[in-house]
């Protein structure tokens, strides 16, 4: 299926912009927390810091590289580097010291803007800042500064997850961006009036989407004061607040969201008409229940950052019946087909996505055999020199012409939104001394944490046949802290285990399902008891994970099994909106299982009782059910989904991440007044139940729980 493709070549993204300076020059560009940037102050801004960018060597074919704490800064970098005829890319923050240093060798940036903690040493901030006065507008500035710059030229290159352990970049050129930011404004009717609330991780493709096409119509971008990942009631208050028109949401981030408006008995804000979902395959019920419930209608995304960002929405009312939430119909300028052996086949036939059009990437930075392999010459296409991309996701187009995914043709998995190759984390835990195998794939509840299992070299050090031993303490340390060093927070396996072997299934491929079985079957614990001269009193702090995961699409995000390869989210480094299994439902619904799970894991064993809580015997002061301790405790086990814990666990070694951490606020906000001013960050500086029930008591008068 092909979308209506404009002829010749498209505006270019300045000049989309330029065209809303000029009809809405004091109508909101940029709004933050403290201040609204209007169309004309931003372009005049902009025009000076591109001029700066220019004397320091930005051109035509040359990059800008961005490394602000802060998005509204961020985004003002994006146009200047522009405006300079040059293209960008953004250092993601929450990248290792040593992945963020790779990508700044590997961009040869010309110049480098920033002053955040991850900014390189060059970087530098230029005047005039934003809410200062700017220079003049002589009317000649804008054209001046794009002397040179052509539809070919790059706009920007953002990485993606690679296969062989180093992260893709993929040049997408200014014809692609322009065209990409009318499709956009046009599918969704964006017009002066909208406020695209920005959530996603700067380095995340999404930032794209949420920004250009907002510019296109003459719409407002709303940028959170920093980087930090909202949780679902901070995203609701800050929509409200601003008046947001339109979000972005990765799958599982929605979902949270969705299940916080569910337990709070609320509705989308009055302004919010609608929120773009997208990055995992999505179960069809939460869709439903949101159209039913909500009154911000959604628009199901499905793309690549190969292919600019989204290529299909699904804006559709779903059918009753439907058993699959459809990928949608192509953006205007993007060609979809199904194809079988690289041949098209019918309508109604499954078959391998590929997408083509102009708003094709220009292939991979400095990957000529990379390129090649994913962009294809089209021997069915009428253009000369056209290409496809060839994704790696089945799909097939339904009765009705939307595109519908059906799962991948190899072992890619999505985790938070983002697009990983397994072997990239087997490879390197197996270079780990004393690992023999290791296969690694996302747990079957949520699909939102990585799970490691790992066989010794050594047969003498491994556990008995059909068990799994938990790997806690120096032995995990000694298998995640080198992963940590190298591989982003979403793609480092949280909850590890050791076996004797990697089980096949009758297909000769491992058996996933029976690993888990293996892990969840009733292993010894020792018995979570809270100590009476200690219930009230925080430990050692532990330590968190090296740094806080964002959100989406923020949050990121993004379950199991294999989907598409595009998603939004939570995220950065990944691509896009792709699904990735099914993401589960909303609460209070339960959750699903992710695509190809038969059968349910086996019912952890009880959890064991505080000590002191027994039938006449008084619970130590905040260690009783009703006890700030207590409902910590309990809550852990809830949200991770393990009885078993006790109140020295650290949240992130058994699985917790993000998302579960704005799960778990929420649920301490409904039963401690204590938690009301607490953000998800609170966690990685007080990860465990008894520290963070000391942080609770602390801020709570009397520590006494607000008994909602």
């Amino acid at each position: 299926m092909t979308a209506a493709t404009g002829s010749g070549q498209g505006l270019d993204v300045l000049d989309l912009w330029e065209r809303s300076v000029r009809a809405h020059p004091a109508r909101p560009a940029l709004v933050t927390p403290h201040r609204v940037l209007a169309y004309a102050d931003a372009d005049r801004l902009t025009d000076a810091w591109a001029d700066s960018l220019a004397e320091r060597g930005a051109a035509p074919g040359r990059l800008v590289g961005l490394a602000f704490g802060d998005p509204a800064r961020t985004v003002l970098g994006m146009l200047a580097a522009l405006k300079a005829g040059a293209g960008f890319t953004v250092l993601d923050d929450r990248l290792p010291a040593a992945a963020r240093a790779a990508l700044v060798r590997r961009t040869a940036a010309a110049v480098w803007l920033g002053d955040g903690d991850h900014a390189p040493e060059a970087a530098y901030v230029p005047d005039p800042a934003p809410g200062a006065p700017g220079p003049a507008d002589d009317g000649t500035a804008g054209t001046r500064l794009r002397a040179g710059a052509g539809g070919s030229d790059v706009a920007y290159v953002l990485f993606t997850s690679g296969s062989t352990g180093q992260p893709k970049g993929t040049v997408v050129e200014r014809d692609a961006l322009g065209r990409f930011a009318t499709a956009v404004a046009e599918r969704l009717a964006l017009t002066p009036d909208d406020r695209w609330l920005q959530v996603a991780s700067l380095g995340f493709d999404v930032l794209i989407e949420e920004v250009f096409p907002a510019f296109a119509a003459g719409a407002a971008v709303v940028c959170r004061e920093d980087t930090r990942a909202l949780d679902a009631e901070e995203l609701h208050v800050a929509m409200a607040r601003s008046r947001t028109t339109v979000v972005e949401l990765s799958t599982q981030y929605w979902l949270e969201y969705a299940r916080w408006l569910e337990t709070a008995g609320a509705t989308t804000p009055q302004a919010l008409r609608t929120v773009v979902v997208g990055g995992e395959r999505m179960d069809p019920r939460p869709y439903r229940d949101w159209q039913d419930r909500q009154p911000a209608a959604l628009a199901h995304v499905y793309g690549l950052t190969e292919c600019t960002v989204s290529s299909t929405f699904y804006t559709g009312r779903l059918p009753a019946d439907a058993g699959e939430v459809p990928l949608g119909t192509p953006l205007r300028d993007v060609e979809i087909t199904v194809r079988r052996d690289g041949r098209p086949v019918p309508d109604g036939e499954t078959g391998e996505i590929h997408i083509g059009g102009p708003l094709l990437a220009r292939g991979f930075l400095d990957d000529d055999a990379a390129t090649a392999r994913r962009f294809v010459p089209d021997p069915y296409a009428t253009a000369p020199g056209a290409r496809v991309y060839v994704t790696g996701d089945l799909g097939r187009f339904d009765a009705d012409g939307q595109l519908v995914f059906l799962g991948r043709t190899d072992d890619q998995i999505k985790i938070r939104g983002h697009r990983l190759e397994p072997a990239r984390v087997e490879r390197a835990l197996c270079e780990a001394a004393g690992v023999g195998q290791a296969v690694v794939f996302p747990d079957p509840a949520t699909g939102t944490v990585l799970w490691a299992f790992t066989v010794p070299a050594d047969p003498a050090a491994a556990p008995l046949p059909g068990e799994a031993v938990r790997l806690t303490g120096a032995d995990r340390d000694a298998l995640v802290a080198p992963l940590e060093a190298q591989l982003p927070d979403w793609a480092v396996p949280r909850v590890l285990h050791r076996v004797a072997v990697l089980p096949k299934n009758p297909h000769g491929k491992i058996d996933k399902k029976l690993l888990a079985a293996w892990a969840s079957g009733p292993t010894p614990a020792p018995p979570a008891q809270i100590p009476a001269e200690a219930s009230t009193q925080a430990s050692t702090a532990a330590q968190g994970p090296a740094h806080v995961p964002a959100a989406a699409q923020g949050p990121a995000h993004v379950p199991a099994a294999q989907g598409p390869a595009h998603a939004p989210a939570e995220a950065a480094g990944g691509t896009t909106q792709a699904p990735a299994g099914t993401a589960q439902a909303a609460a209070p619904a339960p959750a699903t299982a992710p695509a190809g799970t038969t059968q349910a894991a086996p019912q952890a064993p009880p959890a064991p009782a505080l000590e002191g809580s027994g039938a006449g015997a008084p619970a130590p002061d905040g260690a009783g059910p009703g006890g700030a301790l207590g409902i910590t405790l309990g809550l852990f086990r809830e949200v991770l989904g393990d009885p078993r814990l006790g109140p020295d666990d650290n949240f992130f070694d058994h699985g917790g991440q993000s998302l579960l951490a704005m799960r778990l606020l929420a649920r301490l906000r409904e039963s401690h007044s204590g938690a009301a001013g607490l953000r998800a960050s609170a966690l990685f500086a007080s990860p465990t139940p008894r520290q963070l029930a000391a942080a609770l008591t602390a801020t709570s008068p009397g520590g006494t729980p607000a008994g909602r």
